[in-house]
């Protein structure tokens, strides 16, 4: 019986007991659990709000929330408010890479400020203040989903974070960068956009008086010396752009561009054409923006035809890749 019990004993000892001594005296050692690390802290975004002349720091995807209210209708598709929210990240990043530490220079300590300039920011205390209730009912959730749904996702060109500019309504057809900002951007091609039928800026028409069109041209650009006897006669458009833009029109003894026109008269694109009706002047435009990059309308006409996110960003930036940034 005791030669069964030492037997046993032994077995045990070699078995187990010796192995577990021989692996704790050696350099080897039972793998430890790994410590999970800490989460890595929220990116944060300086927004200079040009109402208050102050810099707020705000976390990037409430900012991108803000961006998305101020920037689009609620009541646009899912899938393009999915679209402008990856588009306002994107940007948001941009600038924080470009500026860095020191900010943008047109408002220093900020990467962004809350108007056009850079992105319309509205936070939801704003939209409380200038919405209806029903609007955040309705609406906040929707974008809030936007944003969420597409959480960390930006437009990568030659795996480099793009500058996504975007605008209302194109007019049928967008702008290559280098025709109004004189940068090429290889992701900025002039591109079809034909579901803007339910833009209200599609067409819009402005009526002013010739007497105003001269001494308006007259004062900003003396070179011209417009009057009443050259103006049929001087005025012609010289070269419009692939999406329709004017980019040189002849006045008086002077050639301007279309944007020139734009910014003086207050029209919503430099797509326009010009009738003279006694003495009024008729301008008809085209679109509503500079016309580069993604038009919000067009954006919204394609999610109505069941295009996602993904295809409306690659459409109006043409060669991106749609990432997670790290």
């Amino acid at each position: 019986m005791r030669r069964i019990l030492y037997l046993i004993i032994g077995i045990i000892v070699v078995t187990i007991i010796l192995p577990m001594v021989l692996i704790f005296s050696c350099d080897i050692a039972p793998p430890n659990r790994q410590k999970e690390e800490p989460m890595a802290k929220e990116m944060m975004i300086r927004v200079y709000v040009k109402e208050t002349k102050r810099i707020e720091e705000i976390e990037l995807e409430e900012y991108v929330k803000g961006v998305v209210a101020g920037e689009m209708p609620g009541s646009f598709e899912i899938d393009a408010l999915k679209a402008q929210a990856v588009a306002a990240r994107t940007k948001a990043i941009h600038q924080k890479i470009k500026y860095g530490d020191k900010g943008n220079p047109a408002h220093l300590g900020a990467e962004v400020c809350n108007d056009v300039h850079c992105q319309v920011y509205k936070s939801l205390q704003q939209l409380e203040k200038i919405k209806s209730k029903d609007w955040i009912k309705n609406y906040w959730p929707k974008i809030e989903q936007a944003v969420e749904e597409t959480r960390g996702l930006v437009i990568t060109y030659d795996d480099k974070l793009i500058d996504p500019l975007y605008h209302s309504t194109s007019g049928g057809r967008t702008e290559n960068s280098e025709d109004v900002f004189t940068t090429m951007a290889p992701y900025l091609r002039s591109v079809e956009s034909p579901y803007e039928e339910n833009s209200r800026h599609l067409e819009d028409e402005v009526v002013i008086s010739v007497n105003e069109f001269i001494t308006k041209i007259n004062n900003s650009y003396k070179k011209c010396n417009l009057n009443k006897d050259n103006i049929l006669d001087s005025l012609k458009v010289l070269e419009r752009s692939e999406g329709g833009r004017i980019l040189k029109i002849r006045i008086g003894n002077d050639i301007l561009s279309g944007r020139n026109i734009r910014e003086l008269f207050g029209l919503k694109s430099a797509n326009f054409k010009i009738t003279i009706l006694g003495d009024k002047m008729i301008f008809k435009t085209k679109g509503y923006g500079h016309g580069v990059g993604m038009s919000q309308y067009g954006a919204n006409g394609m999610a109505k035809k069941g295009y996602t996110f993904e295809d409306i960003l690659k459409h109006y930036y043409q060669g991106v890749e749609i990432k997670e940034y790290r």
